[in-house]
């Protein structure tokens, strides 16, 4: 008769010891890869920690995946991760295909409702991220940016109407 709790203490026994294992691996490679494995996720990082967290699973539960083997997977991922980022620092091209652009959704104090709704993003969320900034009315809001991250920025208005360096090289904003 099958136990409902333990199929095979050895079972058991491999589980906490390759986890054991694996969890420290991965912590080595995470921290000796640098802080950009960890940043604030964008699409392609959270593609990454997916992938990470499904590998950690297979090796934990599959007696057939040899740590090794998932720690060769790990640093393949990390090594992948690395060179992207990397690429992305040095060439344009490479960072706008992997994290895209952020996107302009208010300007000047003015929803710009085709933007909003590209990026799927309703005037309420736009308002609460101007109020989360501390800011009582749009009128005082220079920008509301959706980063590639997913977080909108509150660019408050600026004493000096050239100034919008923070602005440059965001989809919809007016050169100059």
């Amino acid at each position: 008769m099958d136990n409902i709790l333990i199929n095979d203490i050895d079972d058991v026994a491999r589980t906490l010891v390759v986890g054991t294992l694996a969890y420290a691996g991965l912590v080595i490679l995470l921290r000796t890869s640098g802080k950009r494995t960890l940043s604030k996720m964008n699409a392609f990082d959270l593609i990454v920690t997916v992938a990470l967290g499904s590998i950690l699973a297979t090796i934990l539960l599959s007696k057939d995946v040899a740590l090794a083997e998932g720690m060769t997977a790990f640093g393949l991922l990390i090594a992948l991760q690395f060179v992207v980022t990397w690429s992305s620092v040095r060439f344009g091209w490479v960072r706008r295909l992997v994290t895209g652009e952020p996107t302009l959704l208010l300007h000047a104090g003015s929803m710009l409702p085709q933007a909003m709704r590209r990026s799927r993003v309703t005037e309420d969320e736009v308002r609460a991220a101007v109020r989360e900034a501390g800011l009582q009315t749009l009128a005082r809001v220079e920008a509301v940016v959706l980063e590639t991250d997913g977080t909108m920025s509150v660019v408050k208005g600026s004493a000096e109407e050239d100034d919008a360096s923070a602005l440059a090289q965001v989809r919809g904003h007016p050169p100059g």
